[in-house]
């Protein structure tokens, strides 16, 4: 009785531990930004896997038309093909984060992967817009111990989210924004999507279109937008 018991304990731990890897909001194995106090009347957009043509400029315009500014965590090999659009979002005021060079799921890679991929993106983004924010996104929100001190190491900070767009599944641009506005309790780092990991040329209208309607919701509610490092700022630094 007691090697079943025990064959059981441990198969939950090893759930658990795994679902903490991925888990965006999880503490578990080390802290990573997630927002600031639930209640706090303001949000940051963040978009991933960037820079896609044309959805990337078509979403500046969107942002520019609110007087918005957001996060977008690129990937390196993308900004080599698209540096034209990299250096469009650095001219709007936007802040840009490094999401590794390929898009891996850092659970898996060694320390010298993991390396190897930050520095890759961080030399892309170079070349393409020259300084740019010592902010890092886990691709996938894979991450363990190893990961985040690595990426620490390296003088970067991570950064997860507090809701989930579920945008690169959805249907309608509505559906997005009710996704989102299901889960926002203030204070939230949003995770939307620009283009795709695997490639590029991934349509991304939807998420455009649902960052407008978004945008249009929470303003009307009282809400302001602000970037990850104007929301990683103490209280007191707040002009």
């Amino acid at each position: 009785m007691l090697f079943p018991l025990l064959a059981g304990g441990t198969a939950v731990v090893a759930v658990a531990a795994g679902y903490n890897t991925m888990a965006p909001r999880s503490q578990l194995y080390g802290r990573t930004f997630i927002g600031e106090a639930t209640g706090s009347r303001r949000l940051a957009l963040t978009f991933d896997d960037g820079p896609n043509a044309p959805h990337t400029l078509t979403l500046l315009e969107v942002l520019a038309l609110h007087g918005v500014r957001a996060t977008f965590f690129m990937l390196g090999r993308h900004v080599r093909q698209c540096p034209e659009i990299a250096r469009a979002v650095a001219r709007a005021g936007h802040v840009i984060g490094n999401h590794s060079y390929t898009h891996p799921n850092m659970i898996f890679c060694s320390q010298r992967q993991i390396r190897r991929q930050i520095e890759n993106c961080a030399n892309a983004l170079e070349d393409a817009v020259g300084e740019t924010s010592r902010l890092f996104r886990p691709p996938h929100g894979g991450r363990r111990p190893g990961v985040l001190r690595a990426v620490r190491k390296m003088g970067y900070e991570p950064v997860m989210w507090s809701v989930s767009s579920w945008d690169w599944r959805a249907t309608s641009p509505a559906q997005i924004e009710r996704t989102v506005g299901m889960q926002v309790r203030g204070g939230d780092v949003i995770l939307l999507h620009d283009g795709g990991h695997q490639q590029l040329g991934v349509d991304r209208s939807l998420s455009v279109r649902a960052t407008d309607l978004i945008i249009r919701r929470f303003l009307a509610e009282g809400y302001t937008f602000v970037t990850v490092p104007e929301m990683m700022e103490p209280a007191a630094g707040r002009q």
